[in-house]
């Protein structure tokens, strides 16, 4: 500004000395141009000295809604029917804490709920007329077990008979129909015929309200036997993690052994590999099903589901203390 000033007093100067030769109005001239470099160097930031002291910049931090509820707790949940709910309600099944919330997965006319609101957590848990599953319980204990302040949301998204690879992005073309049989198309129809997107896009949804905890898995009927489903699960579970920006310290894994009660179809097959999920997935956790009793040779009875929802409570409630 200092260099400004001095070239606006020289021009002045010549002004004076041309209107006293000439008399024309060679002054507009000149003012004109003050104004256009004055306008010119006002528009151009300053240049701090290289020998100023700067302070160092603040490192960025995630954009994190400012309605994110650090107490609001949520869990996905995912499987086959056992995850689903086939378990019959009793009376103590309809009384459900308010601070039990489920995220509803498909608009149910008939309960009077809309897809992508929460409410308590009153079964079912996932589609319209499904029954008691995992969940139900494991989101009674939690909300027994956690601070009064603290609110516990399950997502369910579940589909009997399904194989894990139902729940690969990848790879779900190959498993999202089974020809003739209806009651398994028309699951799929609800979620749009890929389950997998359609629990990130509720998830991601969710988060914005609250924080993602952990993710629960029953699932292995389909796939008993198969030594491959620990590496299957481990990339369901990664990309469930990339997708949703989330850390796997931060959101362990919990997978359910298959019923073990007597006459069942899959525990001798599939527990043993089950149990060797932790050796591929360092934040996996198994719960047991010893001793929980079962309806048929697949499906958990409703006090075996009522037991298997307090295991996987008591096991997530451990990891997050």
């Amino acid at each position: 500004m200092t260099t400004l000033k001095f070239r606006q007093l020289t021009l002045l100067f010549c002004v004076f000395i041309m209107m006293s030769c000439s008399g024309d109005n060679s002054i507009n001239t000149v003012m004109e141009t003050l104004d256009s470099e004055e306008d010119t160097i006002d528009q151009t930031p300053d240049t701090p000295d290289s020998n100023d002291e700067t302070e160092d910049e603040a490192p960025e931090t995630p954009d994190i809604p400012s309605s994110q509820d650090p107490n609001f707790h949520i869990y996905l949940s995912f499987g086959q029917s056992n995850m689903d709910g086939t378990g019959y309600l009793e009376d103590q099944d309809y009384i459900v804490d308010e601070r039990f919330k489920t995220f509803q997965a498909v608009d149910c006319p008939v309960l009077n709920r809309v897809k992508e609101t929460w409410y308590t957590a009153e079964a079912p848990l996932s589609r319209c007329l499904v029954r008691l599953s995992v969940v139900d319980y494991f989101g009674r204990t939690m909300v027994e077990k956690v601070d009064d302040n603290v609110t516990i949301g399950i997502i369910n998204v579940a589909v009997g008979g399904s194989n894990i690879l139902l729940y690969d992005k990848d790879q779900y073309q190959n498993y999202n129909s089974k020809e003739g049989q209806d009651w398994f198309n028309d699951i799929m129809a609800a979620y749009n015929s890929n389950p997998y997107q359609y629990l990130m896009d509720l998830a991601d949804l969710a988060q914005q309200e609250g924080v993602i905890k952990g993710i629960l898995l029953h699932q292995g009927e389909t796939n008993s036997g198969d030594t491959e489903w620990p590496s299957y699960v481990n990339k369901v579970y990664t990309d469930m993690l990339v997708d949703l920006s989330l850390s796997a310290d931060k959101v362990p894994l919990l997978a359910g052994e298959m019923l073990r009660a007597s006459g069942n179809c899959c525990s001798d097959e599939m527990n043993p590999i089950i149990n060797t999920l932790p050796d591929v997935i360092p934040t996996a956790h198994v719960i047991s099903s010893e001793g929980c009793t079962g309806q048929d040779s697949a499906h958990f009875d409703t006090e075996g589901y009522r037991e298997m929802g307090r295991r996987y409570a008591e096991k997530m409630f451990s990891l997050i203390e």
